[in-house]
């Protein structure tokens, strides 16, 4: 059973007026107590799929009432005497085509989503420390060769977070946590590859071997990987399912390439380097194009009417802008065979 419960302070004075508009929202349950002579208390449990809408209203609401506060708390068990038949209710509505879907991808609430993004978006030290590591590992496995250790390096690489929080960001033109995320990829590449160019300059081990070679090299079939790694990665991002599984699928694009390019780079092989940066872009690009994609059909829309106009204009910019220099990647990927 997918329920959330909503918890809403209201001072005195708007109580009669809010609590009137909540209940026609749909609601599995509803709880009015009183906490102070200046405020009162609501809860309300409702599905997974119907929490967005409430929490538009009370976010327009809270924008102009003093002393009005929302919490949103996921519930794992509810048990009562209506939930005896529920499964079986369900599945009958489902075979009767009565079960209504608000939107085209199954997904938590945009708040929940923007407090994901957000915290994605930011450069912690348990961010710094992950991709410090991931890198060592990453860079040690390509020298030796080792497929099993290159592995163990993507499971601990937290490099989908950033990558995930910039298409999310440019769906909703909130160009200030697009920044902040930009950022983030940006640091964690950066730190990939300081490694990386140290493990080249002072050594030449690793650089004959297939590990190293196959990622200096970009082809047409990188795209559906990165498409495919950045579908699954948005699709598990709107869920708020374990991203451990995805986030491999994107470390598999992004961090082997990285170290490849730092390898190359300090080592002086500007042709593996620049073969190795493009496969890297090309990653990235394929990746920001299945991500934009899937957030701008699951229904992800603002409720200001500012914010409204911004996302309007970024959504379909950042679609064509992204799918513009897949396109262009993909002609260079073309034009670099026929010259070879």
């Amino acid at each position: 059973m997918n329920l959330q419960l909503i918890e809403v302070y209201i001072p005195d004075q708007h109580f009669e007026s809010i609590h009137e508009k909540l209940q026609t929202y749909t609601h599995r349950s509803y709880w009015v107590s009183r906490e102070s002579e200046e405020r009162v208390l609501v809860r309300i449990l409702v599905k997974k799929n119907e929490v967005e809408e409430i929490l538009n209203y009370l976010e327009g609401v809270s924008n102009v009432v003093e002393g009005f506060e929302t919490m949103l708390i996921p519930v794992q068990t509810y048990l009562s005497k209506d939930t005896i038949h529920e499964e079986l209710k369900e599945d009958k509505e489902k075979k009767e085509g009565r079960e209504e879907d608000k939107a085209h991808l199954l997904r938590a609430s945009r708040h929940e989503l923007m407090n994901a993004a957000d915290k994605n978006s930011h450069i912690t030290m348990n961010y710094s420390l992950l991709i410090l590591l991931s890198a060592i590992v990453a860079t040690v496995g390509i020298i030796k060769d080792s497929e099993a250790v290159v592995i163990g390096a993507m499971v601990i690489a937290p490099m989908i977070g950033p990558v995930i929080a910039i298409a999310f960001s440019a769906i909703l033109g909130d160009y200030k946590r697009l920044g902040k995320s930009v950022l983030s990829s940006l640091y964690g590449i950066a730190i990939v590859l300081f490694i990386s160019i140290a493990f080249g300059y002072f050594t030449d081990m690793g650089m004959e071997n297939a590990q190293y070679l196959d990622r200096t090299k970009v082809t047409l079939i990188d795209i559906p990987l990165g498409v495919a790694s950045g579908a699954a990665g948005a699709l598990a991002f709107l869920s708020r399912l374990s991203g451990n599984l995805v986030g491999v699928m994107v470390a598999v694009a992004l961090l082997p390439p990285s170290v490849a390019m730092g390898m190359s780079i300090g080592d002086g092989s500007m042709s593996a380097a620049y073969g190795a940066f493009l496969l890297v872009t090309v990653n990235i690009m394929s990746i920001l194009l299945a991500a934009v994609s899937i957030f701008s059909i699951s229904g992800i829309r603002p409720v200001r009417w500012e914010e409204v106009q911004k996302a309007n204009v970024s959504r379909p910019l950042a679609i064509v802008f992204v799918t513009a220099i897949v396109l262009i990647l993909a002609i260079v990927i073309l034009e670099g065979k026929d010259i070879i």
